[in-house]
């Protein structure tokens, strides 16, 4: 992992020493929005309307972050008018790559630059921050509009409907108080949760950590006994933010972040939940555990120093949900 400071690249880690050993997520730096008449968002400026090919995604397949967006592109029909470069799944001292050798890398197909950081300086030389993904670009500005996730899905869920003609909404008005509620005790307990885990370097930070994913699973695991999705019968922005941390739990969480009480397998309403939105229409090409379990290996060398690839269990998406 690494940072841009003053637009050099300084290769690090994440950094506990000051925080009791406990993991703390930066925050992210661009948060523009693409609005339907270009007006400015939430936060931000304005002057990034919708338009059919003008924006660009730079995505990891390992990253459950960037896993958000692909799923939205997928959703609302969105493939053809935002083009897309992969990365490579290691991400060592030169942070995200655009090499090409391993399948399902695409290179960077707008500029063959070398580097995901070189997509940050295009903005400016001096530019500061964490070189994350993913990162959606305007190819007509040159510059990057927004690189949380959390946003991107919600430009994605409406910003284009009126060009699209796809107007299913996963952010209904008369539900978002309680989407938000849920995103947020999702996020600190499980979709965060497993990295504060799998990053502690104290036992007090792990066990805490641990402690809540598991805490968090037991309440979705009971939530789902009543209701087929995470707000009832009608999917939502708080379940496709959640599948990522799901269907990446047995593969990596599980083993390489510790999180090893019990199995998503272990709970039958969540893994028959998961099998469901995998097996939704598009879904299952935004899964790749080839580049997953690539990633966690290979790329956290605090945790697993010599990057063995463990042999993971077969896990079959495919498999009846028996949800209906």
């Amino acid at each position: 992992m690494g940072r841009l400071e003053n637009g050099a690249w300084v290769a690090d880690w994440y950094d506990t020493s000051r925080t009791g050993g406990q993991f703390v997520r930066s925050t992210t730096t661009f948060r523009h929005w693409i609005t339907p008449d270009g007006s400015a968002g939430p936060s931000g400026e304005g002057g990034f309307p919708a338009e059919l090919g003008r924006y660009h995604l730079y995505v990891s397949l390992a990253c459950p972050w960037a896993h958000r967006t692909l799923i939205y592109r997928v959703r609302k029909r969105l493939e053809e008018h935002i083009s897309l470069s992969v990365v490579h799944p290691d991400m060592l001292e030169d942070g995200w790559t655009f090499a090409t050798d391993f399948p399902g890398t695409t290179g960077d197909t707008l500029y063959n630059l070398p580097f995901l950081r070189d997509i940050y300086t295009r903005v400016s030389p001096t530019i500061s921050g964490r070189v994350t993904v993913p990162v959606l670009w305007d190819k007509k500005r040159h510059t990057i509009v927004s690189n949380e996730s959390s946003e991107i899905i919600r430009m994605f869920n409406s910003a284009f409907n009126h060009l699209t003609g796809n107007e299913e909404d996963d952010w209904p008005l008369e539900l978002r108080d309680e989407i938000d509620a849920m995103n947020d005790r999702i996020y600190h307990g499980l979709n965060n949760g497993v990295y504060r885990a799998g990053f502690a370097t104290s036992q007090q930070a792990y066990d805490g950590a641990v402690t809540q994913v598991f805490a968090t699973l037991d309440w979705l695991e009971e939530r789902l006994k009543t209701h087929r999705y995470l707000m009832g019968e009608r999917m939502t922005e708080a379940d496709w933010r959640l599948f990522p941390t799901l269907m990446r739990f047995d593969s990596v969480y599980h083993l390489h972040f510790k999180c090893n009480r019990r199995r998503l397998i272990d709970y039958p309403n969540l893994w028959g939940y998961t099998r469901e939105l995998y097996q939704k229409e598009g879904i299952a090409r935004t899964v790749h555990l080839d580049h997953i379990v690539r990633h966690y290996h290979r790329s956290h060398t605090t945790i697993n120093p010599y990057h063995i690839i463990p042999i993971n269990p077969i896990i079959d998406f495919e498999a009846p949900h028996g949800r209906g």
